[in-house]
């Protein structure tokens, strides 16, 4: 199976991108719904979008103490979602905690793990405590999750090959700072295009701007799909 699209929803209400999420329908599966929309528009905005024939990755990035992290998983699992977000910062204590309510809420919800924001660069990190490189941040961190049961992690595209090198097999990696050639970098840091993403070992790109601003939405995400298409068949991956 090859790299799969995700598109970003940067709006405060579903009725913002409902037009172009019908333009859309039959060629993007997966649409990821994050702090903007859910804190505007509140938990039916997911309804909405999942009531429009899309699975929903919601984009909380959770960060808490264990019990508050567990009981936002167990509430937020009622939604219609496939996926949720928490920041693997929060330590191993918080995602082992995470993955317990998520394993008896909704087992088939994939949790996912984020190490380093694509914002954020080595000068950014060291000015949180963190000396280094980005690199070996996001490695640290996702042998963390995984160690805490998550199998799901959102990574940088630059990151992809060093985590696939210390990871299990299986673990699906999901990446933002995600730009075709011609599209601006915007406030994203650590990125690639679509087909690099796929060829280094990407199951799911997230994708926003580029798409949302082309003339054609859905003749920009056909054309981000086929060169994941591409790209996956020459990279030989196999996604889960």
């Amino acid at each position: 199976m090859p790299c799969d699209l995700i598109l970003v929803l940067d709006a405060p209400s579903p009725r913002d991108v409902t037009p172009t999420l019908k333009q859309l329908a039959g060629t993007v599966r997966w649409v990821k719904v994050g702090l903007e929309m859910f804190t505007a528009s509140g938990p039916d905005c997911v309804r909405e979008i999942a009531g429009l024939g899309f699975n929903v990755f919601l984009d909380l990035k959770l960060h808490d103490i264990p019990n508050t992290v567990a009981k936002a998983v167990e509430s937020v699992s009622r939604l219609p979602i496939q996926m949720l977000t928490l920041h693997t910062g929060g330590g191993r204590e918080m995602m082992a905690w995470a993955v317990k309510a998520q394993q008896q809420s909704a087992p088939g919800l994939r949790l996912l793990g984020v190490t380093v924001l694509t914002s954020m660069d080595e000068k950014g990190l060291a000015e949180t405590g963190v000396p280094g490189p980005a690199e070996a941040q996001v490695v640290r961190l996702g042998r963390l999750a995984v160690d805490a049961g998550l199998r799901d992690l959102v990574c940088s595209p630059l990151e992809i090959a060093p985590l696939r090198a210390v990871l299990p097999a299986g673990v699906t990696l999901v990446t933002p700072g995600i730009r075709p050639r011609e599209a601006k970098a915007d406030d994203q840091t650590r990125v690639m295009t679509p087909g690099e993403a796929a060829r280094a070992g990407a199951d799911f790109i997230v994708v926003g701007r580029p798409i949302f601003k082309a003339p054609d939405p859905a003749a920009a995400a056909r054309a981000i799909l086929a060169e994941l298409d591409q790209r996956s068949e020459v990279g030989g991956r196999k996604s889960g």
